[in-house]
């Protein structure tokens, strides 16, 4: 692993994740990650005045696969 990255665990991966995590999860671009949110694909909450993206946890790991449904 390279210096000054950090490994993310599923398990303990906070209800909102920001657009660099998911990116860095899914192993894609965070591009990637705003164009599927605009296509659907994987759709972004919008926070703060900024309109910063956040993605709900449930709705990453039914992107990998990992999980039924979001709740």
């Amino acid at each position: 692993m390279a210096q000054g990255k950090r490994q993310l665990k599923l398990d303990e991966l906070p209800d909102l994740l920001t657009v660099r995590e998911v990116a860095e999860i899914l192993r894609v671009s965070p591009l990637t990650i705003k164009r599927w949110g605009k296509r659907g694909k994987l759709p972004a909450i919008r926070i703060n005045s900024r309109g910063d993206r956040r993605y709900r946890k449930e709705a990453v790991l039914w992107v990998l696969g990992m999980q039924g449904k979001a709740e």
